[in-house]
């Protein structure tokens, strides 16, 4: 009998650009995460619209859209389990010239240090400022852990065709 403890492989998240022959894989992961965080927050019949098909279609759009936009996903075992973007305002009163568009990930990769690496590849230190849902309670710490706050502007966005209602943070 050894007296060797077994090792267990450390499993680590590598944090890259996105790919071309991402988009499908990318898709998927996009439409999932949709599902685990707006289920509360629109209707089911919104939900069942949401095409993974789709998705990877506005991801292959997205990723060639030029340098100044950056989009990351993060990869566990060679599955994409997360992504990140960041590129120019898109609102003619921004705060700040560059916007964080989203992070998003598997509900069973939260809290697991994920999101933050996603969260410093796409936008770091940078001065920013992004859009969530006013009732995204887990987002909204998130971003105020990372030093942005809320600057008093808020929106209803458009999505899947109902609204949801979202709020402005700065850094």
């Amino acid at each position: 009998m050894s007296n060797e403890a077994a090792v267990t492989p450390t499993r680590e998240v590598i944090v890259r650009p996105v790919r071309d022959v991402d988009a499908e894989s990318l898709g998927r992961v996009h439409a999932q995460c949709w599902h685990e965080a707006y289920d509360e927050l629109i209707s089911k019949a919104a939900l069942e619209r949401l095409s993974p098909r789709r998705m990877a279609e506005l991801w292959t759009h997205w990723m060639n859209q030029g340098p100044e936009y950056l989009q990351f996903a993060a990869v566990l075992d060679g599955d994409i389990i997360g992504f990140s973007g960041s590129g120019p305002a898109r609102d003619a009163d921004a705060p700040r010239d560059r916007e964080l568009y989203f992070i998003n990930m598997l509900a069973e990769f939260r809290s697991t240090g994920t999101g933050q690496k996603l969260f410093d590849a796409a936008i770091g230190d940078a001065p920013a400022y992004l859009w969530v849902s006013s009732a995204n309670g887990r987002a909204r710490h998130f971003y105020e852990k990372n030093g942005f706050i809320a600057d008093g502007a808020e929106h209803t966005e458009p999505f899947l065709g109902e609204e949801i209602h979202e709020v402005r943070y700065v850094r």
